[in-house]
Formats: structure tokens, sequence, C-alpha cells
């Protein structure tokens, strides 16, 4: 403990003050769906019944990292507005595709799919479904092979360096919002952490975040680089960070190397060092 209140220490006297708003999600998770079609924990938001004048159904799905729904297809077909995360969304006989806040799947009438978290990131998406031709045709489970065999071609932007630029991005989220338990599965058991000097094990990073002995308000990223050597991925992130520190908001520049290995299908962070810049 007398460790991790001297880097504390360390950063509030490098850092000055800033305040960024951060986002948060816009509509509540819901109920939590029985694991009848799924695995994984999966709650579930209905904002609108399909009656006689609005022929659809809409609602919010939000799922733990690793929850993944079954295969299935729906007959009117599906419209997916992805709100939160990164997720995976596999349709049979094609590439299985990344895909993040911000997109837009359409999912064709009759044509079997299935949708899901990545292993170290939370997914959540708005589903607009006509009602007209029948409700959704839940088919076989989603094996393990087919969630993270990488013979599967998988599409993250074009490459596996998008995916990791996109796992750093929910990474400063998730360390925002405080998510330690996402946090505690992306972290590799290893992980070092290394703040102004000093070093910390993931045990003690998830603790400091935890008790908010240091709150990564928001980082604002500015440049990225991403550099592979075999199974390992090295990031440079130059940002500036607000952050607050024994109860100070303060904000300063930074170089953060972040290294990423990957186990299997996953990538987990291994080791993550911050270098302050002297430029403001």
């Amino acid at each position: 403990m007398k460790q991790v209140l001297y880097f504390t220490t360390l950063l509030a006297a490098a850092l000055s003050t800033r305040a960024v708003a951060q986002d948060a999600s816009i509509f509540p998770k819901g109920e939590k769906s029985p694991n009848v079609h799924h695995v994984g924990n999966v709650w579930l938001n209905e904002l609108n019944r399909a009656d006689s004048v609005f022929s659809f159904s809409i609602s919010v799905a939000t799922f733990d990292p690793g929850a993944r729904l079954d295969w299935h297809s729906h007959p009117g077909g599906q419209i997916l507005l992805i709100t939160e995360g990164t997720g995976y969304y596999h349709e049979k006989g094609k590439a299985k595709q990344t895909v993040r806040k911000g997109d837009v799947i359409k999912c064709l009438p009759g044509v079997e799919h299935w949708h899901g978290a990545l292993p170290g990131s939370g997914f959540a998406y708005v589903a607009n479904s006509p009602s007209q031709k029948g409700g959704t045709k839940w088919l076989q489970r989603v094996t393990d092979d087919e969630y993270g065999n990488l013979n599967t071609p998988v599409r993250s932007g074009g490459n596996t360096e998008q995916e990791i630029i996109n796992l750093s991005r929910e990474k400063w989220r998730w360390m925002s919002e405080k998510k330690v338990d996402t946090l505690a599965a992306f972290f590799n058991e290893k992980a070092v952490f290394v703040h102004m000097g000093g070093t910390m094990s993931k045990e003690q990073e998830l603790n400091v975040i935890k008790s908010g002995g240091i709150h990564y308000k928001h980082a604002d990223i500015q440049e990225t680089s991403v550099q592979f050597i075999g199974n390992t991925a090295i990031l440079l992130n130059k940002i500036r960070l607000v952050a607050v520190v024994g109860g100070n908001e303060v904000t300063n520049p930074f170089v953060v190397t972040e290294v990423y290995v990957q186990q299997g299908a996953n990538w987990t962070l291994g080791s993550m060092s911050f270098t302050r810049l002297l430029t403001q």
C-alpha cells in the first residue's frame, strides 16, 4: 500500500489541472437474459414492441466480454447499431468481422449468423427487427473453434494492427469507467505497469483503479503506432492524460508504451509504461 501511495504522490507532482467530460451509456442495460440462446452474460432492454402501427421492435443488447449469441437468422432481417465496445459479427460462409462503436450492421433476411463480444471487451448494440415475417430462428451453439479459431478469417478494419489500436482505446475507456472486472480479464497475469519510474503488478494496478487512487478520466490520443514481433504487439500512444490523483484533477502529456501478447485467439495487455513529455 505504501508503494501505491508513493506512486500516486509522484504522479500528482508531475501533473497539471484539466477537465474533460466522459461518454456514458445511453440506455440502461435492462434485465439479464437466461442462458438459453447464448453463452455468457447478456442483458436485454426492449425499447419498443412491434404493434399494428409500428411493425418493428427495437431493443438494446449488452454483452459481457466473451458473451455471444447462438447461430440464428431473422426472416425479416435485422439492423444493428453498435453503441459500445467491440464485438464479432459472423455470417455463415464468410469471414468473421470485428465491429465496434459507430458501426451499422445489416443482417439480411434468412442469412445464418452470430454476433457477440470479444474476449477482452464488453459490447452493446441497438437492434431494429421487422416483425412481419416472424421472430428470430435459433440454431446451433457457436463452438469454441468458431468463436476463437485463428484459422477462421478475421477482419478488423482490414488488419490486426487496427484491432490492437481499438483494444487500446477500449482499455482507456474501461480504466476511465473503473471497469475492474473487465480489466482483470484483459490484463495478463504477469502484467507490469510503470508509473514515473516505479512499477506495479496487475493486482496493484487494479486496486489503485478500484480505490480511485488514480482515476484515469480521459486520454486524448494524438498519435499511435503499432509494431509486431512474433505474437507480441508494441503500441506507442502519444496522449494528453487527464486524471484524478490523490483527490486532485491533473493533466500532462505522455508517451505510453503498451505491450500486447497473443494467447490463442486473444490479446492480453502485458505491460504499460508512462513516459512524461517535457512539452505541454
